[in-house]
Formats: C-alpha cells, structure tokens, sequence
C-alpha cells in the first residue's frame, strides 16, 4: 500500500522523497505494510488551526496524528473489513515548528522530522501518552521501531520523548 505525502507549506524545504521511503520502512516495522498513511508537511498556521480544533490548544506543535480506526488497541493492527479500510490514517507534521527547534537546539532537521513521523505512527496504531505505563509502552515501541529503520539505514535515530515522565 502507499504513503501518499503532501507539502502544504513553503516555509521549509522537505526532502519528500527520503522522508516517504523512512516512513515506509517505519510503517513495514510495525507490521502494517499493507495499510495506506497520509502525510502532510504544514507550516505553523495550519498546525494551529489543527491544534485549536482537535486539542483546544491553538498554538503550532510537531506533530497530530488522526487515526483511521477509531478503536485499536495500542500495538493491535485494525482488522479492515473492506479495501477501502485499509488506511491507518494521516500524520501531520508540523515541518515549521519542527525546523525552529532544530535550530534552536542544534538538532539535525531531516532526522527529528522522522522521529515525529515514527510518534505519529505509533498514535494511529492506539499508543498515547497520558499516563506513565501508556508513555513507556509508546517509548518502548518507538525504540523498537527506529532500530529496524536504523539497522536499515545505518542512521542512530532515538525516539524525542526520552525524558516524558
């Protein structure tokens, strides 16, 4: 299946094409391969209007996750009962916000905005992160997920949330 990805910005350049291909073998690590996710870059505005809207907190974050399948369990593949519902859902990336504190903290932009994606796959899967068991489950997976994706590619990437609770 496919990782359909849009640029709705021009504030930062993304390099679209290695961001699919990690997002790919992201998804291939978690087991859902056959399942589409839509990725969508946003500048600063959008991801506020998104946060306001969803989160009741207009302010730019890194990363909104709107899942496919509204009841799955955290690390349970939905159970599609047509084609059409093979689709774990869509990944906003907030590529503005992301790329000011990678410049702010020294961080290497092309790998954070992978780590994100990599969080963000994990909501749509029903990880989350409000309690301290949910965020070291999540944190567990995120490892086990970016070591595939560095054993693959020969990156050192890290989940960002490390310090969480």
């Amino acid at each position: 299946m496919s990782v359909a990805l849009r640029n709705a910005q021009r504030a930062v350049p993304v390099r679209r094409a290695p961001l699919r291909r990690a997002v790919c073998a992201l998804r291939a690590a978690l087991g859902a391969s056959r399942f589409d996710v839509g990725l969508v870059c946003a500048g600063n505005g959008l991801m506020r209007r998104l946060n306001g809207a969803y989160r009741q907190r207009p302010e730019p974050t890194d990363v909104l996750s709107f899942p496919f399948h509204r009841v799955v369990a955290a690390g349970e593949l939905p159970r599609p009962s047509c084609r059409e519902e093979y689709n774990l859902g869509d990944i906003f990336l907030g590529v503005e916000y992301i790329h000011q504190q990678c410049r702010a903290t020294g961080e290497d932009f092309d790998g954070v905005l992978v780590v994100t994606a990599a969080h963000g796959l994990c909501h749509l899967l029903g990880y989350q992160h409000n309690t301290k068991p949910e965020w070291q489950q999540m944190y567990q997976k995120e490892v086990e997920i970016l070591e595939e994706l560095n054993r693959l590619t020969g990156t050192s990437l890290r989940p960002l949330t490390a310090g969480l609770f």
